[in-house]
């Protein structure tokens, strides 16, 4: 029998049972992909992330992130979160201020920013791929469909199109609070037009009407292929999110290049989270896209294998 252990935290809040909900395998050696998999199903979290030892001494830790039903390339809460708390609990040592990390993901070396004042892990940042755009739906109706919704609904001013920093989602700006509020994701739509297309399974949702003053954007993603029915934070989906609302002059442009925005998501779950963006771009050109945001550790467990996977 093995034991393996693990720690429960909320990230991108400051309140416990706010924000999304990770489950971090601190040490993960000896486990399988296939048993990766099983013990992320039985959790049943948005994801759960694994660490192991990284490849080169210059670098962190590998990181691999599972949700109950698949392996992500990268992903952005599992990665903060894994560094929250890789850092508050002293398994990688920090020091007052920045400390720079970097993560092995399935997408390749993901540079982080860890920020400790007075002995606090305050909030990390997490550098993603620069964002690729794909292709546009044009039929909003079927959109509508999709979540319930009039063609009213669907902000036409703005494409439904996919765009990824490492994992595609597509985008689907919406008019109103009033209409995110009302979105109820039928499966059945998805699975006969979304579903078969890798390029936009996922499906995230955004208006520019915020609850909160301090937010440029409110959102809700939905994820069947991945497990999810649907997730309080996705910090994966919000770099792409920051290079579409630039793309499209959503967000106005600044003298400096430097843009920063902040995401408000999981308010319908009543599981508030906050999600800075921050986007560099320059001559015209996206050239760094970072996330980030504070993590809580609210808890601990331990998982027992009796037998082989």
């Amino acid at each position: 029998m093995k034991k393996y252990e693990y720690t429960l935290v909320d990230v991108f809040t400051t309140e416990s049972f706010g924000g999304n909900q990770l489950a971090v395998f601190e040490d993960a050696e000896g486990l399988t992909t296939k048993m990766m998999q099983v013990l992320a199903n039985e959790l049943n979290l948005s994801e759960t992330a694994f660490v192991f030892s990284a490849s080169e001494p210059h670098k962190t830790k590998k990181v691999r992130i599972f949700t109950p039903k698949l392996e992500l390339p990268m992903a952005g809460h599992p990665t903060i979160g894994t560094a929250t708390v890789l850092a508050a609990k002293g398994i990688v040592a920090t020091e007052e201020g920045r400390n720079e990390w970097v993560f092995e993901e399935g997408v390749g070396d993901i540079p982080l920013t860890v920020h400790k004042e007075k002995d606090v892990i305050k909030k990390t940042e997490m550098e993603q791929p620069l964002a690729e755009f794909g292709e546009k739906f044009l039929d909003a109706e079927v959109v509508a469909q999709l979540l319930s919704l009039h063609t009213d609904d669907i902000d036409t001013t703005l494409p439904i199109q996919t765009v990824s920093t490492g994992v595609p989602f597509l985008f689907i700006p919406i008019c109103s609070l009033e209409a995110m509020e009302k979105i109820r994701f039928r499966t059945d739509i998805w699975k006969e037009h979304f579903s078969a297309n890798l390029e936009r399974q996922h499906i995230f949702t955004f208006t520019t009407e915020t609850v909160e003053k301090t937010s440029h954007v409110h959102s809700r993603m939905f994820a069947p292929a991945m497990g999810i029915a649907e997730d309080p934070a996705t910090g994966g989906a919000s770099g792409p999110l920051g290079a579409y609302l630039i793309e499209y002059g959503v967000i106005p442009s600044t003298e400096e290049g430097v843009y920063h925005i902040r995401g408000e998501q999981g308010f319908e779950m009543g599981r508030r989270s906050y999600i800075d963006i921050i986007i560099q771009k320059t001559q015209n050109t996206i050239q760094q896209i970072k996330v980030g945001g504070p993590a809580i550790i609210i808890g601990s467990g331990q998982i027992y294998l009796h037998d082989e996977v």
